[in-house]
């Protein structure tokens, strides 16, 4: 089977095999992935389909000649934090008392707490996601795991299909260079924007 890159390449060219070929190559680690964020396969298998109908959207957005697996691993992952924040607006939990917890929400539901928590400049988030584009294939997958989609190195490791020492040098070697490439900020502004940058991703 040909690699994720010319079979994307192909995709985005019109060729509807191509698609085909790339689902074969990445749905089966990619459900894996989700199955473990979701812990139901049934939710996990809607994610998958609704990821792959986001990448057929967002596919005018792909960097020609970059991997195109950590991308559809940031979209597979905000569609899951898009999904459970959906799902927790519409349950309402019940505490060991049988009171209703009241939390003051804006118009959006989001908590009324969460608005003060620091938000990324967007202009840094695009910076970063125009950075990781540069990075080695190996490196940027490393930091999207790691840094983006919140994985331990052992979890990375899994999904990246490699040992955890190799994974733990790729994520230092591809943090690194990324700081250079944003030409080294403080690292706690730098890792705010990596762990935020998902957001601003197709």
């Amino acid at each position: 089977m040909a690699e994720a890159k010319e079979l994307m390449a192909r995709y985005c060219d019109g060729e509807a095999s191509a698609f085909r070929e790339l689902y074969a190559l990445v749905a089966p680690r990619l459900l894996g992935y989700l199955t473990k964020m979701a812990r139901q396969r049934a939710v996990a298998e809607d994610l998958l389909q609704l990821t792959f109908m986001k990448v057929h959207r967002a596919r005018a957005a792909y960097v020609r000649g970059a991997d195109p697996v950590p991308w559809i691993y940031s979209i597979a992952h905000r569609t899951f934090i898009d999904e459970t924040r959906r799902v927790k607006r519409g349950v309402v939990r019940i505490s060991d008392s049988d009171e209703l917890p009241e939390q003051r929400a804006d118009l959006h539901g989001e908590a009324d707490h969460s608005r003060d928590e620091p938000r990324a400049d967007p202009e840094l988030v695009k910076a970063t996601l125009d950075a990781l584009a540069e990075l080695p294939d190996q490196q940027r997958e490393a930091v999207v795991l790691t840094k983006l989609d919140g994985r331990s190195v052992a979890e990375a490791a899994e999904i990246a299909g490699t040992t955890v020492g190799a994974m733990k040098v790729r994520a230092h070697r591809g943090y690194e260079a990324l700081r250079q490439l944003l030409g080294r900020p403080p690292a706690r502004t730098a890792a705010a924007a990596t762990t935020k940058a998902a957001r601003g991703a197709p």
